[in-house]
């Protein structure tokens, strides 16, 4: 019962993140070993700054260019 209900917090944590924006770097992960393990990981860093620039709209320029 005990690791159900560990599964369940992470479960419900997950979600609370991906509610307010927050992107989920142990899914990324293990999803990047399963679907292309030759490939190499981001840094925990490198995904949250990635995922944010995306969700903001920053391109390589660091300028926004969404309009909204």
């Amino acid at each position: 019962m005990p690791s159900e209900l560990g599964r369940l917090g992470q479960r419900l944590s997950q979600t609370a993140r991906l509610m307010i924006g927050v992107p989920d770097y142990r899914t990324y992960v293990k999803h990047r070993q399963e679907t292309h393990p030759d490939e190499p990981l981001m840094s925990e860093a490198e995904f949250f700054r990635e995922r944010q620039d995306a969700r903001f709209g920053v391109g390589t320029s660091g300028r926004v260019f969404r309009c909204c």
